[in-house]
């Protein structure tokens, strides 16, 4: 076991312990996957009392190296972060090979993924999502809810919402799959073919629902993502909402120079 810290370490005692914990993880002493020792063991090996030794396991769920789970107490992650290269998924390249953004992304970071569809029906457009298509607040819309997984874990959820004169003369939106390249293929097979996706993201801490759906540990911070797909004749065909876990990604931009 690492030694224990020094008491005259100039910070307070929670991030010395906090301090100490991360470097027996960044040397493996503390694998991936390995439960940090209990409350208990670390209030008697750091003679700290339970308060002290709780805000120095906050302090590692800050950091995104270890997650809590309820009644189970805390374990050092095993998963890396998901590179997600926000400028290349939407390539048609990737559509026309029959690669959804998520599986283009999944791809290039090495990791294995996965979808669950919760939900593809039709919903009543709230405020906010009637806005953003252009439509009536309550106006019928198809929404597609899906849960996505990187190597098992669950990542990101992301709910579409499409105009249902639109979606009711595509068949296979109404399908769990799609089909290759997703549903802005489908949308660009039927005539829709995609000008510009605008995205705006925001970070927040995890609703009860979004701590439960991504397995995070509650008070985790999760990238809020919104996206309007605008087609070439200047309609709004798709927008979609993404909740993803935040330690899961790093968002990459290439952002032109010239004018």
């Amino acid at each position: 076991m690492a030694p224990t810290p020094s008491r005259d370490a100039g910070k307070p005692r929670y991030l010395q312990i906090a301090d100490d914990l991360i470097q027996q993880i960044e040397e493996k002493v503390l694998p991936a996957g390995e439960q940090v020792p209990s409350e208990a063991e670390l209030m008697k090996k750091y003679a700290a009392s339970q308060g002290t030794v709780r805000k120095a396991i906050g302090e590692l769920r800050t950091t995104g190296l270890v997650e809590t789970r309820h009644g189970k107490g805390s374990y050092v992650k095993r998963r890396p972060p998901v590179r997600r290269k926000s400028s290349d998924r939407f390539r048609r390249s990737h559509r026309m090979a029959g690669k959804a953004a998520y599986l283009a992304e999944a791809e290039q970071s090495g990791s294995k993924a996965t979808v669950s569809v919760l939900y593809v029906g039709p919903t009543d457009a709230p405020e906010e999502i009637a806005e953003r298509l252009s439509v009536p607040t309550g106006t019928k819309v198809l929404s597609r809810r899906r849960l996505y997984f990187s190597d098992g874990i669950p990542t990101e959820e992301a709910t579409s919402y499409l105009p249902w004169d639109i979606a009711q003369d595509i068949p296979e939106l109404f399908e769990e799959n799609p089909g290759g390249g997703g549903i802005y293929a489908r949308l660009e097979e039927h005539g829709h073919v995609l000008k510009e996706l605008t995205e705006t993201l925001r970070v927040r801490l995890a609703t009860k629902h979004e701590v439960a759906a991504l397995s995070l540990s509650p008070g985790s911070p999760i990238i809020h993502l919104t996206r309007n797909a605008e087609s070439e004749a200047g309609r709004v065909v798709e927008v979609c909402d993404t909740y993803m876990a935040a330690d899961q990604f790093v968002l990459e931009y290439r952002v032109p120079a010239g004018d």
